[in-house]
């Protein structure tokens, strides 16, 4: 076998090799289902249980919120207020994008000129929640999830985060003691995923989005970790399907673009071709 033809099959076995590597994160998201860390009903006590009070607290009182400013619009504040009312004896922190840059100058400044020069403002806000959460712990809530219930029962994890369907978590409620090793990782990773895609909807879900927490959960998660480092996940049925679920949605995801319509209506095309 000549030697070039043999150098061009070897370079071409590291480029599926790389692709392979590089999508195999992905692909696991199809199959890992979050089952085996679920948050499951019968450990959730009801809403005026006395259980409640029985229950370690591990994650610290605090609420943090992220918005460009301190003006709230009218269509979350109802949500935001839910919260706020529910948890009178939590710290609550709203993180604007003045403060946020400030944190991050002050406690993070490797991560400045990323943060700075992220495309979107959606991405900064994204990435400001995975590091105030490492640094202080607390319960990250996005202005959209109004709170039905107090979140207590949900102090007794050091960490969680939430279940999206049909594959992998989301970034938009989640909690977490302060340095936990997931929240870590995730903060450590952000640059190595700071990459621009051709759709803005794909660049800033795989960047700082659900998209790249689910990446680096499955890949958490795939290594093992000990029972300090799990991260717990809160099903469907407990975020806000029921009267008895921690939150509710309101009208969000205000950065979603005309991309992000068409990738919904692919899906929902090929989901109803498919049956």
């Amino acid at each position: 076998m000549r030697k070039g033809l043999v150098i061009f099959l070897v370079i071409n076995l590291l480029i599926v090799a790389f692709l392979i590597h590089s999508v195999s994160s992905l692909l696991a998201l199809l199959i890992i289902d979050g089952s085996a860390d679920a948050i499951h009903q019968s450990e959730i006590p009801a809403p005026n249980s006395g259980m409640i009070d029985t229950r370690p607290q591990l994650i610290p009182k605090i609420i943090h919120q992220t918005y460009l400013n301190e003006s709230i619009p009218d269509h979350w504040k109802e949500a935001q207020q839910s919260c706020i009312k529910l948890h009178g004896d939590y710290e609550y922190k709203l993180w604007t994008d003045k403060k946020s840059r400030e944190f991050i100058a002050t406690e993070y400044p490797w991560f400045l000129e990323t943060f700075d020069n992220y495309e979107y403002p959606i991405q900064r806000a994204d990435s400001i929640r995975y590091f105030v959460l490492s640094h202080f712990g607390g319960i990250y809530i996005d202005l959209d999830d109004g709170c039905n219930r107090r979140l207590d029962p949900l102090l007794s994890y050091p960490a969680w985060v939430r279940r999206t369907l049909p594959t992998g978590v989301s970034n938009d409620a989640m909690g977490a003691v302060p340095q936990h090793p997931f929240f870590l990782t995730v903060i450590d990773s952000l640059q190595k995923y700071n990459r621009k895609w051709p759709l803005p909807y794909v660049t800033v879900m795989y960047s700082t989005g659900p998209l790249f927490l689910s990446v680096i959960w499955e890949e958490y998660i795939r290594w093992g970790t000990s029972d300090e480092g799990r991260v717990r996940v809160l099903m469907p049925d407990e975020y806000n399907k029921h009267s008895w679920s921690f939150f509710s949605h309101h009208r969000g995801s205000s950065w979603h673009g005309k991309d992000a319509q068409l990738i919904f209506w692919v899906s929902v095309y090929l989901r109803e071709i498919s049956e």
